[in-house]
């Protein structure tokens, strides 16, 4: 069977006449399946996550890192296998609830609350992306929109979300019994080193032969599956790892910020991570990074205009998808011809 690396129509950059990939030379190879130019990227994220904590207000940064992990689960689903969710906020605000409830009502340790999040997530990104992959495109879109809708109207009537007054006063706990979460620096090294560990894992599986196939399915879904590939295997598989570390980002969200309502299950929500990662970069490893941090940072820094927040965020938006085409760093990589 040929492998995936031979199903896109396009020729990778540096694959020879025939079609077979050519080897990189060895200053191009990077580290751990990084190229030099990720490998560059990724000292200068963690550099700036060690050092953005003694400048920058860590609540702030926290919940930063929280929209940046939800995005790139985001992006693994559309940047990767083509499909545009429109109710990823199901299993972003799912985890929310489900950590949240753990965490203040059973009394579970932070670790444990935000993995159950996470399983919440994938278990609804189990059923629901068993009933949406059946279609493709709009259809797609719009199931998962409409079943986003249900959660979130079952959220607004379920006795443990408390409706719109939503689960206040989370407890932080102690990380492992030990550390405790309360001190808003020990929280920080917390969500930045979960929210590293969930990018280093996207990037696994979109370097790893599954996501190879994902990404052939991506361009050529009948010839993946002329080749005897289950496409819907794969992209059911790929559905359910991207609500869960969807989940787990909502789950740790709400741990940080203490509270869990009805706008992390509102469509606005799954709206606003279209955005971060069509701002960022679509299929970019770093992209849904920045676009994060530039939505987050508008919210926070804005909202001293009050409504007319709205209206420039909305201005900003339009400029640069007019000047960026394909994303800050879709753009940035294109001007340097590497690949981000």
């Amino acid at each position: 069977m040929a492998s995936a690396t031979t199903l896109s129509p396009h020729a990778a950059p540096g694959a020879s006449e025939g079609g077979t990939p050519a080897a990189l030379p060895p200053s191009a190879q990077g580290f751990f399946g990084f190229t030099r130019a990720q490998g560059i990227a990724l000292l200068v994220l963690i550099a700036a996550l060690i050092a953005c904590p003694f400048f920058l207000y860590p609540q702030f940064l926290m919940k930063l890192l929280c929209f940046a992990l939800f995005a790139c689960a985001f992006n693994l689903l559309i940047g990767y296998v083509g499909l545009l969710s429109f109710g990823h906020a199901a299993y972003f605000g799912m985890g929310s609830y489900i950590a949240a409830h753990a965490a203040k009502v059973w009394g579970l340790t932070p670790e444990l609350s935000i993995l159950l999040g996470g399983v919440a997530g994938a278990a609804f990104g189990l059923v629901f992306g068993w009933i949406a992959i059946r279609r493709a495109g709009i259809y797609f879109a719009m199931i998962t929109l409409a079943l986003a809708q249900m959660v979130y109207f079952f959220c607004l009537q379920a006795p443990f979300t408390h409706g719109e007054d939503g689960i206040q006063s989370i407890p932080r706990g102690m990380l492992f019994g030990v550390i405790d979460l309360r001190a808003d620096m020990n929280m920080y090294w917390f969500v930045a080193a979960l929210f590293l560990v969930g990018f280093l894992l996207i990037h696994r599986i979109i370097h790893s032969p599954f996501g190879q196939v994902l990404t052939a399915i991506r361009e050529n879904e009948p010839r993946a599956t002329s080749l005897g590939y289950r496409t819907d295997d794969y992209k059911l598989v790929a559905f359910v790892l991207s609500a869960g570390i969807a989940g787990i980002a909502g789950g740790a969200k709400a741990i940080t910020v203490g509270i869990a309502t009805l706008t992390d299950v509102h469509w606005s929500m799954s709206g606003e991570v279209v955005l971060m990662t069509l701002l960022g970069g679509l299929g970019t490893l770093f992209g849904p990074v920045i676009g994060a941090g530039a939505v987050v940072s508008m919210q926070t820094y804005l909202a001293p205009f009050g409504a007319w927040v709205t209206i420039i965020q909305g201005v900003i938006f339009v400029l640069c998808v007019l000047a960026f085409r394909a994303g800050i760093v879709g753009e940035i990589a294109r001007m340097l011809r590497v690949k981000l």
